[in-house]
C-alpha cells in the first residue's frame, strides 16, 4: 500500500511524498484556531497540492463508507499505511482530516477530476488497485463497496474494460481468466495473444520503474496476475 504516495511524491517534486503532505497538513492541524483557518483555506484552494491530497483521502473516504459502516479494521488498515508512509505523529494528523471527511457528503466526481489532473493513466489504474485493497482489508467486499469502486473508476476516466481486468484479479470464478485478459470466451487463439500482448504494454512494470521499490513491487504482482490469467487459457485451450 505504500506505493501512492511514494508515487506521487516523485510524480510532483522528485522528493518524498510526505515532505510535500507535511507542509499542508502541518498547518492544517497546529492548533485548533488554526486548524478551521487552514482547513477553510485548504478545501477552498482546489488547485493546490494540499487540495490534491485530501481529493485522495475523499477516495479513501467514499469507499470505506460506502457499505453504511466504517469497520475498525478498515480504518486500522488506512492507520496503519500512514504511519508507514509518515511516521506517528504526521499519521494522526491525517487520520484527524480522515475522520472529519468519513462524516460528511463530499463530492466525488469532482476530487476524481482533480486526481485525473495530475495522474497519468497507468497510475490511475494503480490507485484503483489500492482501492480494492482497503475495501478487502476485512477479508471481503461487499457488492457496494464495488460499486463505489466502479463509479470512482468512471470517474477516473478507466475504460470499462480495465476495470474488470482489476476487479477479475481480486475475485476470481471460471471467467476470470478471460476477464483478466478482456477477451470472450469465444475469442480465437489470435485474438487472446493479441489482447494479452496488449495488456503486458499497458500493465509492464517499467511504466512506474521511476517511482521506487515498492511501486515496482505492486506493478510486478499485476504483471503476473495477467501471466497466470494467460497460462490458464493456454492451458485449457491446449496452445502455445
Amino acid at each position: 500500500m505504500k506505493w501512492i504516495f511514494s508515487a506521487l511524491g516523485f510524480l510532483f517534486s522528485g522528493s518524498i511524498w510526505g515532505a510535500f503532505v507535511g507542509y499542508g497538513l502541518g498547518s492544517l492541524f497546529e492548533s485548533k484556531k488554526g486548524k478551521d483557518n487552514a482547513r477553510q483555506e485548504y478545501l477552498s484552494n482546489g488547485r493546490t497540492q494540499g487540495d490534491f491530497h485530501i481529493s485522495l483521502l475523499i477516495l479513501f473516504a467514499e469507499v470505506m463508507k460506502s457499505d453504511g459502516r466504517i469497520l475498525k479494521s478498515e480504518l486500522n488498515y488506512v492507520k496503519q499505511w500512514l504511519v508507514q508512509n509518515f511516521g506517528e505523529n504526521e499519521a494522526q494528523k491525517q487520520v484527524l482530516l480522515l475522520r472529519e471527511l468519513l462524516n460528511q457528503n463530499t463530492d466525488i466526481q469532482n476530487a476524481c477530476e482533480r486526481i485525473t489532473t495530475f495522474l497519468s493513466y497507468p497510475n490511475r489504474l494503480q490507485l484503483l488497485h489500492c482501492l480494492f485493497q482497503i475495501a478487502l482489508a476485512d477479508g471481503e467486499c461487499s457488492k457496494t463497496e464495488i460499486n463505489a469502486i466502479e463509479r470512482i473508476s468512471n470517474y477516473l476516466r478507466l475504460s470499462s474494460a480495465d476495470y474488470k481486468t482489476i476487479l477479475n484479479m481480486y475475485f476470481k470464478d471460471t471467467d476470470s481468466a478471460y476477464a483478466i485478459l478482456q477477451v470472450d470466451k469465444s475469442a480465437s487463439e489470435e485474438e487472446i495473444k493479441k489482447a494479452y500482448k496488449k495488456l503486458c504494454i499497458k500493465y509492464h512494470p517499467d511504466k512506474v520503474a521511476h517511482l521506487g521499490e515498492e511501486i515496482q513491487k505492486s506493478a510486478n504482482e499485476k504483471f503476473q496476475k495477467i501471466n497466470e490469467a494467460y497460462e490458464i487459457i493456454k492451458k485449457e485451450r491446449n496452445f502455445k
